[in-house]
């Protein structure tokens, strides 16, 4: 269509996209303002808000309690390692200073040594019964602090446990949340949706097409960007539910706009060629001939071939010769190219043309023949 239009009204039409574009645009940003005031999902709950209190604090206490002895036998595990790994570190000194002495009396042979032999040897099993010691408060200490771990543990699985049957309620809750947010937001936005079909379906051809193409690309904004998508579940059901029925709607609209299109089709080919050429519009007319296809039946037309002056589908005129100068031309143009003489005055040559032809030829006729034609 923009190849009949003409150049003012091609970028008029541009700035009116623009003002639709920028309509679309500020009413956007006011739904953003409007979807952040909106009510939030209430995701402060808990699921220990649905667990009854004595058995939280209970558990909770244990838990408490496991927790400090676990610390408390930790550190003192650790202290009796490293007191252990002392003692065990002296011992083994010790021994490799016994056994290296030990070689060299064997070597020497001297009785002398003996006292100091047995002294050695006292000093080395005081050592080792040092090093026993050590081992077994680390035993020890090892013990109660895989008991404290134990029951750590234990108070953990039991609390798990309170979570798993308050689970169902706590999440039961939350969907009752999430629904209230669905349902006030749904009925903010769905109206903005059916009100943008409305507009849609009625007024988008009308005088103030910008506003309504700019509330329709707002409403769609806003329902499958802005709104739907806070709500994870349901919105993704509204979404696909929504593009169905929409999809449903479009194309059941466009099945039967298609059969009254062909319905109406034929009975306009059924139609005199002189009506049908008046009911068309001159630039619907010069659209269709600018697609090649015929501005009666809108089928296709080879409109290069010279020698196709009539439409071969439903035979409504297209080409047609200039009364004044004789140039073929466009049978919709109302002035021709040539000459640039007015199609309705060439209408008004063709139609006065019989007439002068006729009166030239009886004023041609001989005095006699006209009046024997006139006595008979």
């Amino acid at each position: 269509m923009s190849k009949s239009l003409r150049l003012p009204e091609k970028w008029f039409r541009r700035g009116l996209w623009l003002v639709a574009l920028a309509f679309a645009f500020f009413l956007i940003g006011l739904g953003g303002l409007v979807v952040g005031n909106l009510p939030q999902p209430n995701h402060s709950l808990e699921v220990e808000s649905f667990i009854p209190q004595a058995d939280v604090q209970r558990v909770q206490a244990e838990i408490d309690k496991a927790q400090k002895l676990s610390s408390a036998a930790s550190k003192a595990q650790d202290k009796a390692q490293l007191k252990y790994d002392a003692e065990r570190s002296r011992y083994q000194s010790a021994r490799e200073t016994f056994d290296n002495w030990i070689a060299t009396r064997r070597a020497t042979e001297r009785p002398e040594q003996d006292a100091e032999l047995i002294a050695r040897t006292k000093a080395l099993d005081e050592l080792k019964q040092s090093e026993s010691k050590a081992r077994q408060v680390l035993e020890q200490e090892s013990m109660k602090s895989l008991e404290a771990s134990q029951a750590l543990s234990a108070a953990e699985s039991e609390m798990s446990g309170l979570r798993d049957q308050a689970y169902p309620e706590y999440q039961a809750a939350a969907r009752a949340s999430e629904l209230r947010v669905f349902l006030f937001r749904l009925a903010i936005t769905l109206p903005l949706l059916v009100l943008a079909g409305w507009l849609f379906a009625k007024k988008r051809k009308s005088t103030w097409w910008p506003f309504v193409w700019g509330f329709i690309f707002f409403a769609l904004f806003a329902f499958f960007v802005e709104l739907v998508p806070y709500l994870p579940d349901y919105g993704g059901y509204v979404r696909y539910i929504v593009g169905i029925l929409v999809t449903v709607l479009l194309g059941r609209y466009a099945i039967v706009a298609l059969n009254r299109y062909l319905e109406k089709q034929k009975l306009q080919e059924a139609l005199p060629e002189v009506q049908r050429r008046e009911e068309l519009s001159y630039d619907v007319a010069l659209e269709r001939l600018a697609k090649s296809v015929c501005p009666g039946c809108e089928r296709p037309v080879d409109l290069k071939n010279t020698e196709i002056d009539f439409c071969p589908h439903c035979g409504i005129g297209l080409f047609d010769h200039c009364a004044h100068c004789h140039t073929r031309k466009s049978a919709f143009a109302r002035f021709c190219h040539s000459c640039g003489t007015s199609a309705s005055k060439m209408f008004t040559d063709l139609t006065a043309q019989p007439a002068v032809e006729t009166q030239a030829t009886a004023d041609s006729k001989p005095d006699g023949a006209a009046s024997g034609a006139g006595a008979g």
